[in-house]
């Protein structure tokens, strides 16, 4: 019996790790999304242009995919109900909140978006507990102070005085951490019944479709024909900013529940900042150092 119960516990903690190290590769492959994007806006591709090209890269090897894992007989396949809802899910994840996001991005630095972008983790939790019943640890709670109390600070250095069309950026991203949040909560259970890799496939092609839709209704056909530079940073988005990552972190929800890959998230805004530096040359200060030091501090609790 013993041990059954040292095999166990072992099992459960290499499942943790995996999940953790799937969640911090996927997380630091989406926190280079706002450098991709900011580069693409400084060659003259508008949001939707951007988000339509994103998609249409990524999608066949969705629809790869999807066709490999529905040629397996063990595949489990979605009622029409579930698959409605999976397509909500892929509406407001990576329809909805890439579109709030990228659009906000327009207003905003790279370092503020995704220090706006990784308040969904408190969000993320707190739907967790309601509907979800996922427990909120005291280790949970010292991970979250501790990452929010770096986000915040930041956030208030980088929001003292600014204009307008700050504030209006700000409030885009923060709808998309809204929607986000959302989807990271509802998607476990699709995840856990049909796998990470049918869910995703299934999710992004449909936010695929509303993106089409949305692109054909308000842009010509002529707007996808844009220079070699803006479609080399529209092929990095689409590969290593949405297609890797969107797999990493779904199984990461499946391992860890999305408590955890939420909060493992907040080294986003550590990455995403040390890249504005370096390759967009945005300031960075003492407020920042400080703000990425609480934030790696709340996220090792995770790993105790």
């Amino acid at each position: 019996m013993r041990d059954t119960m040292q095999q166990a516990s072992t099992s459960n903690q290499k499942l943790l790790q995996s999940g953790l190290l799937l969640a911090i590769g996927g997380t630091a492959l989406f926190g280079l999304k706002s450098i991709f994007i900011k580069l693409a806006y400084a060659e003259g591709v508008d949001t939707v242009t951007l988000m339509t090209l994103r998609m249409l890269i990524a999608m066949p090897f969705y629809l790869l995919m999807l066709g490999w894992l529905l040629r397996k007989p063990d595949t489990q396949r979605p009622i029409p109900k579930e698959l409605m809802m999976i397509t909500g899910l892929g509406f407001l994840g990576y329809y909805m909140s890439s579109l709030l996001d990228m659009e906000g991005l327009n207003y905003i630095s790279a370092q503020l978006e995704r220090l706006t972008l990784y308040t969904y983790p408190i969000i993320t939790t707190l739907l967790g507990w309601l509907f979800m019943k996922e427990k909120i640890t005291l280790r949970i709670v010292m991970a979250l102070i501790l990452t929010y109390s770096g986000v915040l600070l930041l956030y208030a250095y980088e929001t003292l005085g600014n204009s307008e069309n700050t504030h209006l950026g700000v409030i885009l991203v923060m709808g998309a951490a809204t929607t986000f949040s959302i989807y990271v909560v509802f998607s476990k259970q699709y995840i856990s019944r049909f796998g990470s890799r049918l869910f995703t496939s299934i999710a992004m092609l449909a936010s695929t479709g509303f993106v089409l839709i949305h692109f054909t209704v308000t842009h010509n056909f002529s707007d996808l024909l844009i220079n070699n530079a803006a479609w080399f940073y529209a092929g990095l988005l689409a590969i290593f900013s949405t297609l890797i990552p969107s797999f990493l972190i779904s199984e990461a929800i499946a391992r860890i529940g999305s408590s955890k890959t939420s909060i493992v998230g907040t080294i986003g805004p550590v990455f995403t900042i040390l890249m504005a530096v370096l390759v967009l040359g945005e300031p960075f200060g003492w407020f920042h150092l400080g703000g990425m030091l609480l934030v790696i501090f709340g996220v090792s609790f995770l790993k105790k």
